[in-house]
């Protein structure tokens, strides 16, 4: 009977395996994956440029409440990669900060999260 018992936890532990496609959105704070620099600055200028501006401090011109996050702070740049990607796959709730992930394949999103990273290169706090 026991047999019996750790056999159908082994089986149900594999299908839900089976149904769950792989790792989730949910559980990248853990995970990263390397992205190009050069095309996720190409990818920044054309989009996300408008709110969060050339050196990702924020456009100044733009009102926007709040306002968009300091791609550059200290407090954007100590983030997981993980939970970066899952901020821009899903956006930022009650903000201006939309889900990319219809737009953005998830390359493409890496690729701009690599350059976000070079954001943060010489400024207060950062190597």
């Amino acid at each position: 009977m026991r047999v019996f018992g750790v056999g159908l936890v082994l089986l149900a532990g594999i299908i839900s395996v089976g149904f769950s496609g792989g790792v989730g959105v949910e559980n990248l704070s853990a995970s990263t994956k390397e992205g190009d620099s050069v095309s996720g600055r190409e990818i920044y200028v054309n989009i996300c440029i408008r709110c969060h501006g050339i050196n990702g401090k924020g456009e100044q011109g733009i009102k926007l409440v709040p306002p968009p996050a300091d791609l550059s702070s200290s407090a954007v740049q100590g983030r997981l990669d993980g939970t970066l990607f899952r901020r821009i796959h899903e956006g930022k709730p009650n903000t201006a900060m939309g889900a990319w992930k219809h737009a953005l394949s998830d390359d493409e999103i890496w690729d701009v999260l690599a350059y976000v990273r070079t954001l943060g290169v010489g400024s207060e706090g950062q190597p």
